[in-house]
């Protein structure tokens, strides 16, 4: 036989990396958005013929596979030269794979003697071949058609600015009363526009440093474990509205916010009576509340009951159902709201014979 290769293209297989690439192509309307192109990998058989007894078939494979070893790409000069010295066919000479965006990439494939055995099983009444299979890639097949040119940006408005994600360290106290100030310590603290979040709801700083911000509890915040946060907002002055951006958040630091008693003096209460406590400030409806009386002797817990949807959001005022089972006495009283708990006066008159205890505030249980 004639020494030569025979090159068979036997499989047609969308590239895995770019078959996307063109997506989305047309926009809401149906327009045309860019270019349809069909990302493919071409797989070749090569086969190669000659004399056995002269090795031909195996000298042929080894130059083609050391050519394309040497020089995978098919380049674009080698496309031009191939369409115009000489002339090629009218359909050929039309081909833009010149122009392609990526270079086509030849690369051997390895085939097992099984799928080497089937493919050319397909090829009825041909003797097998030394052969090999090749992966040409990437082709695009791309739709001829002009996609529609959207307008020119006006005015372009990019920025860019430093990464510097602000980060608490800690608050003090940890533990405070509604109206107090708050001290944030940490670091990159400043921004362009600072804020605090506290859960929902956003307050603004009394002060801020790079390492410092304090501030005015928001008289809206209920008691309870509660966390801080605070939010950088870059001002970029655009001249659109100058409307800030969103920047960068830190941590969240939780506190604690106590309740406090704001009824003075307490009023005398028989068990079985009722007590009514204003607190500061409000609590929430979903809230668990509850009364502690502590005296040398006695302890006691007197939960709150659970609140209707239908009550107020918030409240200040609450009535407490003193149990018939406690005992006449004179009790220390906190209330408990979601775990925090009021604070109780301690005696700092050190001439006192109760110096550094608990001395308040006092119900009387009678």
């Amino acid at each position: 036989p004639e020494v030569g290769v025979n090159i068979f293209l036997y499989e047609v297989a969308p590239n895995a990396a770019l078959r996307n690439t063109d997506l989305p192509t047309r926009n809401g309307d149906g327009q045309a958005v860019q270019r349809p192109a069909a990302a493919l990998d071409l797989h070749y058989l090569m086969s190669f013929y000659g004399k056995d007894s002269e090795l031909e078939p195996q000298r042929v494979l080894g130059s083609v596979v050391r050519h394309l070893h040497s020089r995978p790409l098919l380049t674009r000069k080698m496309i031009r030269d191939t369409i115009t010295n000489p002339p090629a066919s009218s359909y050929l000479g039309n081909s833009n794979l010149a122009d392609a965006v990526e270079f086509v990439r030849f690369s051997p494939l390895s085939l097992s003697l099984e799928e080497l055995s089937k493919l050319w099983s397909i090829f009825f009444q041909t003797p097998y071949a030394l052969s090999v299979a090749y992966r040409a890639s990437v082709v695009f097949i791309e739709e001829e058609l002009t996609p529609a040119t959207p307008l020119p940006v006006r005015e372009r408005k990019l920025f860019v600015v430093p990464f510097q994600q602000p980060f608490i360290e800690e608050v003090d106290p940890q533990i405070i009363a509604s109206g107090a100030t708050l001290t944030i310590a940490g670091q990159n603290l400043r921004g362009d526009v600072t804020k605090l979040k506290f859960g929902a709801s956003l307050a603004a700083p009394a002060t801020v440093t790079a390492d410092k911000i304090t501030v005015a509890l928001p008289a809206t915040l209920q008691p309870g474990v509660r966390t801080v946060q605070v939010i950088h907002d870059f001002d970029f002055q655009t001249g659109l509205g100058n409307e800030p951006h969103r920047g960068f958040e830190s941590n969240v630091a939780p506190f604690i916010l106590q309740p406090k008693i704001m009824t003075t003096p307490l009023p005398d209460t028989p068990h079985g009576g009722t007590l009514t406590l204003t607190f500061a400030p409000p609590v929430g409806r979903e809230q668990s509340v509850a009364l502690l009386l502590n005296s040398d002797m006695n302890n006691y817990v007197i939960p709150l009951p659970t609140r209707s949807p239908s009550d107020p959001p918030t409240a200040t005022s609450f009535n407490f159902k003193i149990p018939t089972t406690i005992l006449p006495d004179i009790y220390l009283l906190r209330v408990r709201v979601d775990g925090a708990e009021s604070a109780l006066e301690v005696d700092t008159d050190d001439q006192s014979p109760t110096y550094n205890q608990y001395i308040g505030p006092n119900l009387k249980i009678t």
